[in-house]
């Protein structure tokens, strides 16, 4: 339970600290009050403890009158900036309210008492916390660095790669239904990432290139985004069939700039999808800019490492099939993502039906009705049930709700496919192939 008084003492305290001491860093604020204090990509002392930043990084919307009653505080009318009177007895009041499990969440205090208070350890502290790195601030202020915003062809290139930190990624691993086999290559890619060092030392440097292979809508974008945001990493997403589009200048020169925002962002994880994109343009008569970048983007990967250069390489195709030689050798871990079994169905309406009130829910049954359909899909089965009841007024949807709208969902999926308007089949469906978004295996698992 959140305790206003205690968070604006403790914020106050560390901006106290952190500004005393000089052999702490970015890293080791907490990410909210990093978020307060960024200004052109760095963080200078001193740290403003006003009204405004307090609020801001905890939260309390008045903080002053949080703390005006304890005797060790003060506040500037004026200019709204917040101090200790004495920060002996703010400190004594401090640690007889909180523990080493309290403390180890902010490594600055961390350091501070980590000779006073027992079971704190500081490092451990640091270890845990989110890298200054993989904060928006921090990213926007590299990517401004690395790129002219008044140069058209980079400005073009921001559009199309999507860099994301960690905290703007919604989905988690918990919230994926996974085989066996996408556990255990997940697992063993988490270790690799805690242990770089080690498999530095050892000279083990051919790991951390996977290929996720896949119909769409099973998990592979999700599976991707909810390891940056578990791991505290940022995520490079991009599309390949989109950096080497016409209205790009040098489509290999822009290939190598996706690969250069994932080093200047690393440790980070760079998500390639469409990766059949490569296969089909080196088998095709594609105009050579486009084939001298696709062969960029071979020799990049080869040269990019996530021991040395502590990046994780994703690539996704929904058409293993068009992949050559050339493509699947980039790759030390292939990881397969099957349309889901009935298990993985009924776990997967059991997670995106975890907020939703339904009568009588069976996801067995449901699982029964719902063969062939991937997590996406089911997803937008609940999506329609939702609707419908709203369109009668209801918040709480029933067993049969569910039911009518795997119906429903089939009969407009068979209708798709028929060839009713000649010449323009895609105005069958509002908004397109509905089954083509790869909304992970959240939906789909």
């Amino acid at each position: 339970m959140s305790n206003p008084e205690l968070d604006v003492v403790e914020f106050l305290l560390t901006t106290a600290v952190y500004t005393d001491r000089r052999d702490l860093e970015p890293d080791d604020l907490p990410a909210a009050y990093r978020t307060v204090f960024w200004s052109d990509g760095t963080i200078e002392r001193p740290l403003s403890a006003t009204e405004s930043t307090a609020s801001e990084a905890t939260g309390v919307d008045q903080p002053w009158n949080a703390v005006s009653g304890l005797m060790f505080t003060d506040r500037d009318d004026f200019s709204g900036t917040m101090s200790f009177t004495n920060r002996e007895m703010a400190e004594e009041w401090f640690l007889d309210r909180v523990d080493a499990d309290h403390l180890s969440k902010n490594p600055v205090l961390a350091a501070e008492f980590d000779h006073e208070v027992d079971d704190l350890d500081y490092e451990r502290a640091r270890e845990h916390n989110r890298p200054a790195r993989a904060d928006r601030a921090f990213i926007d202020a590299m990517l401004e660095e690395a790129f002219d915003t008044e140069d058209e062809d980079d400005e073009e290139m921001l559009d199309l790669v999507d860099v994301r930190a960690p905290e703007e990624v919604e989905m988690t691993m918990n919230d994926l239904v996974l085989t066996p086999d996408q556990e255990g290559e997940i697992q063993k890619i988490v270790k690799a990432i805690e242990h770089r060092d080690y498999l530095a030392q050892i000279g083990l440097r051919e790991i951390g290139k996977l290929l996720f292979v896949g119909p769409p809508g099973t998990g592979k974008t999700s599976v991707a985004r909810a390891l940056a945001h578990d791991l505290d990493l940022p995520f490079v997403e991009v599309k390949l069939s989109m950096i080497t589009s016409q209205y790009l200048g040098e489509t290999a020169k822009n290939v190598e700039k996706v690969f250069e925002v994932a080093k200047r962002l690393s440790p980070c994880i760079l998500f390639m999808d469409e990766f059949d994109f490569v296969a089909k343009t080196r088998s095709s008569d594609e105009h050579a800019a486009i084939k001298r970048a696709v062969n960029t983007l071979l020799k990049s990967i080869d040269e990019i490492s996530l021991i040395q250069d502590e990046v994780l390489l994703i690539g996704a195709t929904n058409h293993p099939d068009q992949l050559d030689a050339a493509a699947w050798r980039r790759f030390d871990e292939i990881v397969n993502f099957p349309k889901p079994d009935h298990d993985m169905r009924a776990d997967i309406l059991r997670i995106i039906t975890r907020e939703m009130d339904i009568l009588d829910f069976d996801p067995s049954t449901l699982a029964d009705l719902t063969e062939g359909l991937t997590g996406s899909d089911l997803r937008l089965v609940l999506r329609e049930a939702v609707l419908e009841a709203l369109t009668e007024e209801r918040t709480t949807l029933t067993q049969q709700d569910l039911e009518d709208a795997v119906t429903d969902f089939e009969e407009r999926d068979n209708l798709k496919n028929m060839d009713m308007i000649e010449g323009d089949h895609d105005a069958l469906v509002a908004g397109g192939d509905f089954s083509e978004a790869d909304g992970g295996h959240d939906h789909d698992h």
